[in-house]
């Protein structure tokens, strides 16, 4: 039995990192499991949408793949019913977003185990409607001088869940929402994989 859970905790953690988009997150996981820095494998990814130019990093990389289509299946709960099936079927540990852009249903043995970045210190700037570009343009419209990424677990509400890291990044006086955008990223492209790392039991 000792044994049993020795190799039980000694076994790479396995994730499925869910995207809608392009991708940019978790190209990032790829380059840092490619180099060996993370403690993780990506054994899955999954998406919204079967336009999301991001599928293409996973096929490159010979993940499996998966697409539950939010615009044919609408009802939420099924939505997220058919998403953590798969992710069961690959014994995955830990759920990752990268991008996602839609609302899911935590089942209760996914609980503390799906996590998101988010592009601000949430609570600020967080919640429906807030994601990419419109992040930015919100905190230079209000005048911050401070904002940076959060990572946290997610639950039912959007942009919410006990906060796990944050990564602060000043806001310049020259600031667009592209500039503002390019270093929150890279704040990104440091937190998450950091965090996950941590997850995994190795920092």
């Amino acid at each position: 039995m000792e044994q049993a859970m020795t190799t039980e905790r000694s076994r790479a953690q396995r994730l499925a990192v869910l995207i809608s988009g392009s991708g940019t997150t978790l190209r990032n996981l790829l380059q840092w499991q490619t180099a060996g820095k993370l403690a993780a494998q990506i054994v899955l990814v999954g998406s919204s949408s079967a336009d999301a130019a991001g599928l293409q990093y996973a096929a490159a990389a010979g993940i499996p793949c998966f697409v539950v289509d939010h615009r044919t299946v609408r009802d939420e709960v099924e939505f997220s019913r058919q998403i953590f099936t798969r992710c069961r079927e690959l014994t995955v540990d830990y759920v990752v977003l990268g991008g996602f852009l839609r609302k899911l249903r935590i089942p209760a043995d996914f609980e503390r185990r799906v996590v998101n970045i988010h592009p601000s210190l949430i609570p600020a700037f967080a919640g429906k409607g807030f994601y990419g570009r419109r992040v930015h343009e919100a905190v230079l419209r209000q005048g911050c001088k401070v904002t940076g990424c959060t990572v946290h677990f997610v639950d039912d509400e959007f942009d919410h869940g006990p906060i796990i890291d944050q990564a602060a990044v000043r806001v310049q006086d020259s600031d667009t929402p592209e500039t503002l955008a390019a270093r929150v990223f890279a704040a990104e492209c440091e937190l998450y994989p950091a965090v996950i790392n941590r997850l995994a039991g190795t920092e």
